[in-house]
């Protein structure tokens, strides 16, 4: 997630450090110049595989982390819980394919507001 824009990519079960891999470098070939990144403590994203990848970077990229238990900082967290109760809040899809192609929908919907996902970073109050 940048200030006014986040990436995504929708996986039908759990996020491992494979996945993680490979988001990170689809972002890269995304997004020019040095990122920093700011995660929370998953334990795909503390694994040797992404930190190898990382490391195979350079300096590009530079890490910070959020406290062990705190969604209340981390504005991921209100893009995804905006999603789920305004964007799909009464969606019931046939089948896991139809739930895709919503969810992909709305999270572009949410894409063309980037002042909702400026407030996002506002609501996380990580910057003063």
């Amino acid at each position: 997630m940048t200030w006014w824009n986040f990436y995504f990519r929708l996986y039908p079960d759990s996020i491992n450090k494979e996945r993680v891999v490979e988001f990170l470098e689809h972002l890269l070939c995304h997004i020019p110049g040095k990122l920093l990144i700011v995660w929370d403590r998953l334990t795909a994203h503390r694994s040797a595989l992404v930190r190898d990848c990382i490391a195979a970077q350079g300096n590009r990229i530079h890490l910070e982390w959020l406290p062990s238990y705190a969604p209340e900082l981390n504005p991921v967290e209100y893009l995804w819980g905006h999603w789920k109760h305004h964007e799909l809040p009464n969606f019931c899809p046939r089948d896991a394919w139809q739930l895709s192609a919503e969810a992909r929908r709305a999270l572009r919907r949410i894409r063309r507001r980037p002042s909702l996902i400026v407030a996002f970073w506002k609501q996380a109050d990580l910057f003063i």
